[in-house]
């Protein structure tokens, strides 16, 4: 305020006016700027409220995409998408900058890409390009050789379809008119127009590479082969019903004495008569020795049931002892009660309870347990192709005291924690299993979680997203079938493709005796490779 030429008068009274006018003016400021630290305070308050809620969501789309391995409900990808449109409405709102928006962060971020020498067995064909000049172009001298420059150009042959003529020529006896034909080679399907090798690729392209058969059909129909959905989905049965003894050859191996990983997944399945689908499962079982040093080889065999009921993996497990490495089921509980089957839980499965919630809302309690959580698992990554004597021996010698600092710092945290917080029964679960979770610390085969199982029922998963659901239960055996074959084959290193082709090529006329010569492992051109 500008100071007058008279800063004071004076009369008492126009003092007095003056004081007022000044109070009054200060009095006014005063107010707003209270005003503006009220409005501050309240946009303060409705950015944290904003910046939380785009957490949540953030958390929560994160999680129903973790559900999405095992998920209850086709609404759950209509959920996702409905949330991740409120959370870029928000976004957008706010302003807040994405890393995956900016060029800039996306080239201070990204890491340079590793170009792999192409595969020396695959065709090379070379285009030698000659230098035009003929003499020297600087002064006309002659040119000799004197080396080259090669690089190399990756490039695709498209898939053709071929037809295979066997022509079976007849002869007569010029004596007594007796006719002789070589006999019919045998086919995968009787009477069937498709190869071994046309089976193959439609049964990889449908559980491998997640195509319907609908799909295939138009993309064969691209190529000038018009095969019919129907007739495809008859092929698929037929190939599931040849190979039924191989499965079962595969599942005995499974469920052998020792020790195996197990988990199940819904699918969707159309329920006759009422148009709807029920949600049954399936069942992956897996033997992997590996990481305790066996040569046996890998495999994984698939049941499918039409429900979750307990008397199913009861069922499957019926004759077999050993260690099973499994979720907290209660379904299996049966199989533990006369000690034939042991239990080993998944340390994964625990932690993953631990960080759901450390996503949303880090904490010192959910801090240090990762922080001690990671410390087992790198125990686990140093012995892992090691012996079980020497796996057990470190474990007992490393891993058990941190195990057991791990189980008193978990009773102590539930002291101060609420009983109806997230973080209580995260622990809980902990030490609800505590006794199965630490039980690879005294089996040397054991493995700390089940990651193993979780890997091979990945397949369904994405074949999940492609697949709406599956037309009957007989669908869901076959499905179960070519998952053990493919998924076997995988674990050992087999291009499924080759190895289905030569199975049926070979199973129509294998003696059933010695179907187990058909096993991946047992086939010799892919045992060598």
């Amino acid at each position: 305020m500008p100071i007058p030429a008279n800063p004071l008068p004076d009369d008492i009274e126009a003092l007095k006016a003056l004081l007022s006018a000044r109070e009054a003016e200060l009095a006014a400021r005063d107010g707003v700027e209270q005003q503006l630290r009220d409005t501050i305070s309240t946009l303060e308050q409705a950015l944290s409220i904003r910046t939380l809620e785009i957490e949540q969501l953030k958390l929560q789309i994160a999680k129903l995409k973790r559900m999405q391995f095992g998920r209850k409900s086709e609404k759950l990808d209509r959920q996702i998408e409905r949330l991740e449109t409120r959370l870029e409405d928000l976004m957008a709102e706010e302003g807040v900058a994405d890393a995956a928006v900016s060029d800039d962060a996306d080239a201070a971020t990204r890491q340079k890409s590793v170009r792999h020498p192409l595969p020396q067995d695959l065709p090379r064909e070379d285009c030698i390009l000659e230098p035009i000049e003929h003499d020297c172009p600087a002064c006309g001298g002659q040119l000799k050789p004197l080396g080259e420059d090669v690089c190399e150009q990756l490039d695709i042959i498209n898939a053709a379809f071929k037809v295979i003529r066997t022509i079976r020529r007849k002869k007569a006896c010029a004596r007594c008119d007796c006719i002789v034909q070589a006999p019919a080679p045998s086919r995968p399907i009787e009477r069937g127009i498709a190869s071994p090798g046309v089976l193959a690729r439609i049964l990889v392209a449908k559980f491998a590479d997640h195509q319907p058969l609908y799909r295939q059909s138009v993309i064969y129909a691209r190529q000038g082969v018009e095969l019919d959905r129907s007739t495809m989905a008859r092929w698929v049965g037929a190939c599931s019903a040849l190979v039924e003894p191989l499965v079962d050859q595969l599942r005995r191996y499974v469920l052998a004495p020792g020790k195996i990983h197990a988990d199940d997944t819904p699918v969707s399945v159309l329920a006759p008569g009422n148009g709807q689908t029920k949600t049954a499962r399936l069942w992956a079982y897996v033997r992997d020795d590996r990481n305790s040093g066996s040569a046996d080889p890998p495999a994984v065999w698939f049941a499918y049931t039409p429900n979750r009921q307990g008397q199913h993996p009861q069922s499957h497990l019926a004759d077999f002892s050993g260690v099973l490495q499994a979720d907290a089921y209660a379904g299996f509980n049966a199989l533990f009660a006369d000690g034939r089957v042991r239990e080993a839980a998944c340390m994964a499965h625990a932690r993953r309870k631990i960080s759901e919630l450390h996503q949303h809302r880090a904490t010192a309690t959910t801090t240090e347990a990762l922080r001690r959580i990671g410390e087992l698992y790198a125990i686990e990554a140093e012995i892992r192709g090691k012996l079980p004597a020497e796996r057990r021996r470190v474990r007992q010698e490393r891993a058990r005291p941190l195990l057991d600092s791990f189980e008193i710092w978990l009773r102590e945290r539930l002291l101060t924690l609420s009983s109806q917080s997230d973080t209580t029964k995260a622990i809980n679960y902990f030490l609800n299993q505590w006794q199965a979770l630490i039980y690879y610390c005294d089996d040397g085969v054991a493995e700390i979680d089940n990651n193993l199982v979780e890997n091979a029922l990945r397949v369904v998963s994405l074949g999940r997203k492609n697949f709406l659901f599956m037309g009957a239960d007989s669908g869901g055996e076959r499905a179960a079938a070519m998952y053990s074959l493919i998924g076997t084959a995988k674990l050992c290193g087999i291009e499924p493709e080759a190895y289905l082709r030569h199975v049926l090529t070979h199973i129509a006329e294998h003696p059933i005796n010695r179907i187990s010569e058909l096993l991946p492992w047992n086939i010799k051109v892919f045992s060598a490779a």
